[in-house]
């Protein structure tokens, strides 16, 4: 049997359910792993797993489920380690949902929790998905289930140009995030987001942030990836990768957006990121590579990881409130001639140059070094 394993998530990666369920697998036939999502790269490195899930490409998981169907696979596992047995329903019956043809996916949701269960996301799946739930100890649950129970009333509809989205499982005090970026707050566990002609406008039983909401622009609603909470929770130790790089002229990129593929820029010398939220998260991811940054940041953080780290040599430059955007528009203008990476044979005096600009503009920040 071909058999395709779609990863989502760092903590299915965390816990060491993936390479747990991927050597189960094996049994039954040929396992081909891939990551659907992006977060979940950094928990693949982490574990050196890179030669058995494939991290290269950044794909949705309904984008990966899609690559393993045209591919010919008999069956394709979706595993994930929802917060909660309800986010972890909702994320799978998304996921099916934006997949085309409807793939031969089954489910295999919190595998190390009293709750965790298998989905048969097809019906001729069923008896499949019942000896792998026996073996296994899980639950099997249906679709129709899930269906009844979190989507009977699924208000993820047009009318007109307004579309909303029910938010599964919230917790109230948890970051929401759209396609990566936090777009607000949650304040209740009943949760609507609201999007107008693709901006999203609303977030009912939460509060809207609108800077993350200008920063992501227009998105499709009713496809987009949503979550809540921290995107990673584990405390892991972070796996250093190494570099051999032997340059006489550096490579600098510009980063403003936290909801772009940051691993492109694993094999830069420096990034200068605007913002505290992409600031945060693409340190961390390039600790792993040992990129340095510098962080043009305004205080206004969320805590989108557990905990988050920096190369040695980064600078964090902090801003008063609303100010980031303004002084990171300066320096991609000045600095980088509005382009996302430059070259130069002096990195200090690119700092030095930096700094000026930022001196040029205000005398209200603080520099922080790591």
């Amino acid at each position: 049997m071909k058999i395709g394993l779609v990863v989502h998530g760092p903590e299915i990666v965390d816990s060491g359910y993936a390479l747990k369920i991927l050597k189960f697998l094996e049994r039954y036939g040929t396992v081909k792993a891939r990551l659907g999502g992006t977060i979940g790269r950094t928990a693949v490195i982490d574990a050196n797993l890179e030669d058995k899930i494939d991290i290269s490409q950044k794909l949705f998981p309904s984008q990966s489920v899609d690559k393993f169907n045209k591919e010919g696979c008999d069956v394709i596992f979706l595993i994930n380690y929802g917060k909660s047995s309800v986010t972890g329903h909702a994320f799978g019956y998304k996921v099916y949902n934006n997949s085309k043809d409807q793939p031969p996916v089954i489910q295999m949701e919190r595998p190390g929790e009293p709750d965790g269960s298998v989905v048969p996301w097809r019906d001729d799946l069923a008896p499949l998905a019942a000896e792998i739930a026996m073996k296994t100890g899980l639950k099997l649950v249906s679709p129709e289930d899930i269906r009844n129970t979190l989507f009977s009333n699924d208000p993820c509809q047009a009318t007109g140009q307004t579309i909303c989205r029910k938010i599964a499982g919230v917790s109230p005090g948890e970051n929401i995030f759209v396609n990566g970026m936090v777009i607000g707050k949650s304040t209740s566990s009943e949760v609507t987001i609201k999007a107008e002609n693709g901006i999203i406008t609303q977030v009912i039983g939460g509060t809207l942030k609108e800077h993350g909401v200008e920063k992501l622009g227009p998105v499709d609603l009713g496809k987009a990836i949503v979550k809540t909470g921290l995107l990673r929770k584990s405390r892991v130790k972070p796996r250093i990768l190494k570099s051999e790089k032997l340059n006489t002229k550096y490579t600098i990129a510009y980063l403003n957006h936290a909801a772009e593929d940051v691993y492109k820029l694993k094999n830069a010398d420096l990034v200068v990121t605007v913002g505290d939220d992409t600031t945060l998260v693409a340190a961390d991811i390039l600790y792993r590579f040992n990129v340095p940054i510098i962080g043009i940041t305004d205080g206004d953080i969320d805590k989108v990881v557990e905990e988050g780290h920096k190369t040695e040599d980064s600078l964090i430059i902090e801003f008063e409130s609303g100010w980031d955007d303004l002084v990171g528009e300066e320096i991609f203008s000045q600095l980088f001639n509005r382009q996302k990476t430059i070259e130069t044979e002096n990195i200090e005096n690119f700092k030095s140059k930096l700094l000026q600009i930022i001196s040029n503009i205000t005398s209200q920040y603080q520099v922080k070094y790591s």
